[in-house]
C-alpha cells in the first residue's frame, strides 16, 4: 500500500496509547481521528467548528506500539451548517513500508459563528480544498 494524499495527522504509538493488550488503544484511533477531522472542518469552514456526531466506526487493522499513524479525510457531504467528513487511519509498521487500514469512521460538524450560533455553510468560500 502506498499513499499519495497528505495527512491532517501523523503521529507515532506511544506506551500510554497502548490497550491492556499490548495493542493501540481503540479510543487513541479515534481521538486522533476526530482531531484530524476538526482541523479541516476549521480549516474548510474557516473558523470554529464543533463535533456533533461520531459514526460508523470500524477497526479492520491493528497498530503496535511505536507504529506510525497517519490521519486522512475528506468532505464527504455538506448541510446548511455542517460538514460530514470521512476520515480513514493508516498504521505503518515502525520497521518497514508495510501499512494497514486501522480505523475509519464519520463525523460531522457545525460551523459556529463569533456568538456560537450554527452559521450558514454557504458563508464559507472554496468549500473544497482537493483531498486531504
Amino acid at each position: 500500500m502506498s499513499d499519495q494524499r497528505n495527512p491532517l495527522i501523523r503521529c507515532t504509538a506511544m506506551p500510554t496509547d497502548m490497550n491492556p493488550y499490548g495493542g493501540v488503544f481503540g479510543g487513541w484511533l479515534m481521538s486522533q481521528m476526530a482531531l484530524g477531522a476538526g482541523s479541516l472542518a476549521s480549516r474548510v469552514g474557516q473558523g470554529k467548528a464543533v463535533v456533533v456526531s461520531a459514526t460508523d466506526f470500524t477497526f479492520p487493522g491493528a497498530m503496535k506500539l511505536g507504529d506510525e499513524l497517519s490521519v486522512y479525510g475528506e468532505i464527504a457531504a455538506t448541510g446548511n451548517t455542517s460538514l460530514t467528513i470521512d476520515i480513514e487511519a493508516i498504521g505503518r509498521d515502525r520497521d518497514s513500508e508495510a501499512m494497514v487500514k486501522v480505523a475509519s469512521g464519520t463525523f460531522k460538524f457545525v460551523l459556529l459563528d463569533e456568538n456560537d450560533r450554527p452559521r450558514a455553510v454557504a458563508a464559507v468560500q472554496n468549500l473544497s480544498p482537493g483531498k486531504s
